[in-house]
């Protein structure tokens, strides 16, 4: 059991579920009395459903929870303003108020068969959305998939498209990698967007922008937000936090069209957050119509950047890159 989990004076081991080597115990976590605990003995992640959809820890057994968790929200529910909390959520892009922050603060249906985890928020009512994640986990190593749902059950069609926004433990750095370089002489046309919003500054010392990659880093001492947002095929995102390294990966549709300006991928940060975000293309969801979009994760050990140049990222990335 994690060390996360071991000092939680109120954990309570109320239900367990096996398929395989995947383990599912329904625990109190923080307060959340009805989550779920999922591990396979290498990783765990932990399921809450009385708020969400969220994932709120996704980490090696014993160790550090990779995911942001904000202490001062952490087993409340019913506020009457949306809350950052920390974690794993799905959203719909593109951002817009109030649409976008629409409250995730009330239970949550959860169903649990096999190695998965089902949650289903209620029906919002700022949007008529609702919004659901299927987690499962593979019985062995570190892989964790991602199913996001989003139905919308209002009277009217709506633009939209899936957004997962994964919150990451402070003090690390995101990578985002481009799509493959080419020689002006043998591809003509471009092959990313790179994003800017009103506030981004690429001066700012949390950015390194390179040939094949793009770094941000999270400073709980920094002022001002940041963020950019390119387009990958092979969409990649990865948080270095120490030696651990989370990669959440996608697939992306060159011909179709992206929110924030043709984005599949993005990062943001500030003093007190980094979010590494995957989107799907927009779409019009007609009335009882459904969009997913899934993510695949993936925690590596022992890594460790000489530099911050290609080649330093090339020598401990390009085996995972390389992965199918």
């Amino acid at each position: 059991m994690s060390k996360t989990l071991s000092a939680l004076t109120c954990l309570i081991a109320t239900s367990f579920f096996a398929s395989a080597a995947v383990t599912i115990e329904k625990v109190d976590y923080h307060g959340w009395k009805n989550s779920y605990r999922m591990t396979n003995g290498t990783v765990e992640v932990i399921v809450v459903s009385d708020i969400g959809p969220r994932i709120m820890h996704y980490g090696f057994v014993g160790d550090k929870n990779m995911f942001l968790e904000v202490p001062a929200m952490l087993g409340k529910s019913g506020e009457t303003t949306w809350q950052s909390r920390g974690g794993h959520r799905i959203w719909a892009a593109p951002e817009v108020m109030p649409d976008t922050y629409a409250l995730d603060n009330s239970s949550c249906e959860a169903d649990v068969k096999g190695n998965s985890v089902t949650v289903t928020g209620p029906v919002e009512k700022e949007t008529g959305l609702q919004k659901q994640m299927v987690i499962t986990m593979a019985p062995a190593g570190t892989s964790v998939t991602v199913l996001h749902t989003i139905t919308n059950k209002g009277a009217k069609a709506r633009r939209m498209a899936p957004w997962a926004l994964t919150q990451m433990a402070q003090t690390g750095m995101a990578i985002l990698a481009f799509p493959p370089r080419r020689r002006h002489e043998d591809y003509l046309l471009p092959t990313n967007p790179l994003t800017m919003w009103g506030f981004t500054n690429f001066t700012d010392p949390r950015w390194k922008i390179l040939n094949k990659y793009i770094t941000l880093k999270q400073d709980p001492q920094a002022t001002n937000p940041q963020k950019t947002g390119i387009f990958n095929t092979n969409t990649f995102a990865a948080y270095l936090l120490g030696s651990d390294l989370f990669v959440k990966r996608t697939h992306a549709y060159p011909t179709r069209t992206y929110p924030d300006y043709g984005c599949s991928v993005e990062t943001y940060s500030d003093p007190d957050i980094l979010e590494i975000e995957t989107l799907g293309p927009l779409m019009t969801l007609a009335p009882n119509a459904s969009v997913r979009h899934t993510e695949h994760w993936n925690l590596y050990r022992n890594l460790s950047i000489p530099d911050l140049t290609d080649e330093g990222i090339d020598q401990a990335l390009k085996p995972i890159l390389t992965q199918p």
